[in-house]
């Protein structure tokens, strides 16, 4: 019988700094299948373990790319190795997005802050395979210009689909001036820069909690149907196999269910949005 538990040793191929606190870790695989959406438990012996979402693409094989936010004991720990080191990892878990039910569909992705992680794969997914899909729009929001991720990769977005990114601030966290030309205010105010109507559209969102809300208001404003809105909740989850009961929203578990779940399903379980 398999031991849902046990991990594997991946050793760390490359370590890219995103912001002031926030690294990429590309982490070796072999024969590692996965989905957009889905993440893995990343553990170091005598520290601990963490679930993080995974950040890179299944057509990228060999390796996975986790982008992690330096917030706790695991993930302090792992801002501190290197290339070279060692981590161990088991999975992937979860739900991940349904492709199958978006071919043929426009998309609208909504990202705040460190959700650009997860919605990274989905969106470098669907790129890498553009025949399958409508029109692609990104609507990406931070809080300043050092929090946003994968900078790197914004001209080849801009040039691949719609792509708009807002900062709440120009200022940097010091809160000296960042010479910032782009829009300022939060990632709704990004709506009102679409020049096409998305009623008929599939919606994507992934971000803090408190950014849901008003989201899913936009999407309805512009009549978008319930069904249609998919959000990705693995804020709640622990030990990915749904044992802890931690990420347990009602008769839900994020871990085996979601992360990913349409809004139209989960909307009325108590802290669920």
């Amino acid at each position: 019988m398999e031991n849902i538990y046990k991990p594997f040793k991946s050793k760390i191929l490359k370590v890219t700094e995103q912001t002031y606190d926030t690294k990429v870790f590309r982490l070796e695989v072999k024969d590692f299948k996965y989905m957009p959406g889905q993440f893995v438990e990343l553990s170091i012996p005598g520290i601990g373990e963490a679930p993080i979402s995974i950040t890179s693409s299944p057509h990228e094989e060999g390796y996975i790319d986790l982008c992690v936010r330096r917030i706790g004991n695991v993930t302090n720990a792992l801002h501190r190795m290197k290339a070279g080191d060692y981590v161990w990892i088991r999975g992937p878990y979860g739900v991940g997005f349904p492709f199958e039910t978006i071919k043929g569909r426009d998309i609208v992705y909504v990202a705040g802050g460190i959700g650009m992680a997860p919605l990274r794969s989905s969106l470098n997914y669907v790129l890498h395979n553009r025949k399958d899909f409508g029109k692609v729009t990104v609507l990406y929001g931070a809080r300043t210009p050092a929090d946003l991720l994968f900078k790197e990769e914004f001209d080849r977005w801009a040039k691949e689909c719609n792509f708009l990114v807002t900062v709440d601030s120009d200022k940097l966290p010091d809160g000296k001036p960042s010479g910032w030309k782009g829009n300022i205010g939060v990632v709704t105010t990004l709506f009102a820069k679409l020049n096409y109507p998305i009623k008929d559209a599939i919606g994507i969102v992934c971000g803090p909690p408190v950014m849901y809300k008003f989201v899913i208001q936009e999407f309805k404003k512009a009549g978008m149907p319930e069904s249609s809105i998919y959000v990705s909740l693995e804020r709640h989850m622990k030990c990915g196999v749904g044992k802890c009961q931690h990420c347990q929203i009602n008769n839900r578990y994020c871990c085996l269910d979601g992360p990913v779940f349409n809004y139209a399903e989960v909307k009325q379980l108590p802290e669920s949005i």
